[in-house]
């Protein structure tokens, strides 16, 4: 069936955009960096259309849409080979766009749902077959009410036989709270955005010591050394040609990447949800990549060899 037909910065079905929403950004320029043959976008989204995949009740923003098809045309305007989609919290965990953009994808894509404890092993099976490979857990306070860690252990316990992982999204200075419970999922774990370090402080600072100690301690986690966008406060913004932006963030990034080059990922995050302040030109976020990846063995890494051993090992 083909999707509702909807135009850069619509919403279908009757939905109202959040005041102040910012759209994804239309026409990217074509990026100077050259991706390495079979790179993945592992970290994006889709929302509804809402006239096809309606937006969930309990949503605590309603986006502009952002359809599979317009996905894959930035997939292919970039270079990727492949995406991550991962299920956006507007949609709950109502995952009918997200599986009906991996049946769309014919194989190129993988996602990560989300799921309740209550789901079945049926659910499951059907998720996976679609080309689920695991589940998200957000602790980000303005974007979900708290989940507690005994529905989410009944969840892990669910999925751990289908060899999934746990995505986990959560605020730098929430670590020393979560992180016994981080610490004790028994699968993978895939940190996003290096758990939103504040990039004001020293990168050798005690906070983000403590997630570099996360990542020494577990070796079953990864993390995801995307979003400058939203991690950076002095820039200069993926905006206008700009080849060398969100350097404040880069020390980061480029940290993690060297001590930890066999578990990090990168996505574009399109469409950049929740975004305030600008709208990043998703040409100039792939020219990041050479900032904080600087080998070609980096590069391949990051962007091919780690996520097709965790979302395409089967």
């Amino acid at each position: 069936m083909p999707h509702t037909q909807t135009t850069h910065g619509e919403t279908t079905g009757g939905f109202t955009k959040t005041e102040g929403w910012l759209d994804w950004y239309d026409g990217p320029a074509k990026p100077t960096f050259v991706l390495p043959e079979g790179a993945v976008d592992a970290h994006c989204h889709v929302f509804g259309p809402g006239a096809e995949f309606p937006y969930a009740p309990e949503r605590k923003y309603t986006p502009c849409d952002a359809s599979a098809a317009q996905l894959f045309a930035l997939r292919d305007h970039l270079g990727f080979d492949r995406n991550v989609i991962v299920q956006a919290t507007c949609h709950g965990a109502d995952n009918r766009a997200l599986v009906d953009a991996l049946q769309r994808s014919e194989g190129r894509a993988r996602g990560v749902a989300t799921v309740r404890r209550d789901v079945t092993d049926e659910q499951l099976a059907e998720l996976h077959e679609a080309g689920v490979r695991g589940v998200r857990f957000n602790f980000v306070k303005r974007l979900v009410d708290r989940v507690p860690t005994d529905s989410l252990q009944e969840i892990v316990a669910k999925i751990a036989p289908l060899a999934w992982h746990v995505v986990i999204y959560f605020e730098a200075e929430d670590l020393p709270e979560l992180y016994d419970f981080f610490s004790s999922i028994p699968t993978d774990v895939v940190v996003d955005h290096m758990g939103r370090p504040d990039v004001t402080k020293d990168v050798n600072g005690p906070e983000f010591e403590l997630f570099l100690r996360f990542m020494r301690e577990t070796p079953n986690v990864w993390t995801k050394v995307s979003c400058p966008e939203r991690l950076s406060v002095t820039g200069p913004r993926a905006l206008d040609g700009e080849q060398h932006a969100y350097t404040d963030v880069v020390p980061f990034a480029r940290r993690v990447v060297e001590e930890f080059p066999d578990r990090v990922l990168w996505g574009t995050d399109w469409p950049h949800p929740n975004l305030k302040e600008h709208m990043p030109d998703d040409g100039l976020l792939v020219d990041y990549i050479p900032q904080i990846a600087t080998t070609p063995e980096l590069q391949r890494k990051l962007l091919v060899d780690n996520p097709r051993r965790l979302y395409w090992a089967d």
